[in-house]
């Protein structure tokens, strides 16, 4: 029984890991865009322009 909750500890550590993993993978290619001022423009416009998209799509779905 002790061996099944040692098991039980150990998921929420590996998901915490994978997630961080996971995390590191998918803003690495951003780190290389940043590198240099065009890169630096090209990042700041497209999240402006993804929180704009967003915050327009919600205005119109909630009928705001």
């Amino acid at each position: 029984m002790n061996n099944f909750w040692e098991n039980i500890a150990r998921y929420p550590r590996f998901f915490i890991s994978a997630m961080l993993g996971l995390l590191l993978i998918l803003i690495s290619p951003f780190q290389k865009l940043l590198r240099t001022t065009v890169g630096k423009i090209i990042f700041g416009v497209s999240i402006i322009g993804i929180g704009c998209f967003i915050s327009i799509t919600l205005k119109n779905m909630l009928d705001i």
